[in-house]
């Protein structure tokens, strides 16, 4: 599996999680040897770092990463360089992907589902079905939470013609981790192009709003409760059933508090919006602030909602044929993952703005992808 190693710059566009995740899963699938040079450039902290509070963002970063690259690496028995906390460069040496049992850990709450994200498209095209242990945060900050990728991921993914199974074994949270998911899935011998533009009407909206730990069930009411009342003032004919949840004790560690919030439309399309509850801040404001990222996500025209965007990306490159999705205003996160796919996998995309009539005074875009119909060469 020799050949130039591809270089990629670490440090531009959204720099840093990002690009490592989608350069190092396009380089174990297609076989190119990487070199990922000035990660992080752009950031406070460059390198790969560590689970440290970022300047006044207070955003937890790092061990994932790490963990992300030793998964892949361990995916296809590669080599890899310079992966170690405040390295700016990693070099990459695919070899053929397996399937089987794979763990990763980020021993923090580093997030399970960053770990899925870069594992996931790999593991399609092994030779047999697989088995992902992820171990750390399943709701953490600043990524999706495990309930997302449940509930909005894993239905649309499954578009492209695949199926996968998550097995949440045991929650994690901030600053801890501890949680533990069980991803199964079988490979296939191609992708086949998805077709989300047709946003159909909302139907209903769903939710849950959980405590565990130490806090109290009142505080899932309370998220609840401000959650629906918050909806109410924009939608009023609509049941919204959000269930306030105490998670077990034998299947949560540590303390948190969190909501999450779906919009299910008349053709399917799934929309969410979720808060994380931290010290400090009252349960109404963390049940408001997913009502308002829910409302948002509905009121840009798209089909899919900002955190989904970037994830259908790479499974977009792959896939056979003619790909179409219709988003809101296109993320940073999305324009890198874009980015990316031309640079490795060479697949070509389009991003223009919707010119269906309706959304002519909303900020809406069709993101087109001419997939490269990668095939298995197992199957």
């Amino acid at each position: 599996m020799a050949g130039p190693r591809v270089e990629v710059d670490g440090g531009i566009m959204e720099g840093g999680g990002q690009i490592l995740r989608v350069s190092t899963a396009l380089s174990c699938l297609l076989g190119l040897p990487l070199r990922v040079q000035k990660i992080r450039a752009g950031r406070s902290t460059p390198g790969l770092s560590f689970g440290g509070w970022k300047s006044k963002m207070k955003v937890l970063v790092g061990p994932q990463h790490l963990s992300g690259l030793e998964m892949i690496r361990d995916l296809c028995d590669g080599q890899l360089e310079g992966a170690e906390i405040g390295s700016t460069e990693i070099m990459f040496t695919p070899e053929k992907i397996k399937g089987g049992v794979h763990t990763a850990d980020t021993k923090t709450a580093g997030s399970v589902c960053l770990l899925m994200q870069v594992s996931m498209p790999c593991v399609l095209f092994a030779a047999c079905p697989s088995e992902l242990r992820l171990k750390g945060g399943t709701n953490a900050e600043m990524a999706p939470q495990i309930d997302y990728t449940a509930m909005v991921f894993k239905p649309i993914v499954e578009k492209f013609g695949f199926t996968f199974n998550c097995d949440i074994k045991m929650r994690g949270y901030y600053p801890k981790g501890g949680g533990e998911v069980i991803v199964r899935m079988s490979p296939v011998k191609q992708l086949s192009p998805i077709n989300l533009t047709d946003r159909g009407c909302v139907t209903k909206i769903y939710g849950r709003a959980f405590v565990a730990g130490v806090l109290p069930f009142k505080v899932a009411k309370d998220m609840a409760a401000a959650a629906v009342r918050c909806i109410r003032k924009e939608i009023r004919d609509l049941y919204v059933n959000i269930q306030p949840v105490q998670e077990p004790k034998d299947q949560a560690f540590g303390n948190g508090n969190g909501i999450i919030i779906i919009a299910e439309t008349s053709t399917g399309c799934l929309f969410a919006g979720s808060s994380l509850g931290k010290r400090g801040v009252n349960a109404d404001k963390v049940g408001i602030e997913a009502a308002e990222m829910l409302l948002a996500n509905l009121r840009h025209g798209g089909a899919v909602d900002e955190y989904l965007q970037d994830q259908l990306i790479i499974f977009m490159a792959l896939a056979s044929g003619i790909s179409r999705i219709k988003t809101g205003p296109v993320t940073l996160h999305t324009q890198t993952a874009i980015h990316f796919a031309e640079q490795l996998a060479k697949a070509k995309f389009t991003v223009k703005k919707s010119e269906d009539e309706e959304d002519a005074s909303k900020d809406t875009y069709i993101i087109e992808c001419q997939g490269i119909g990668m095939t298995n060469p197992n199957l």
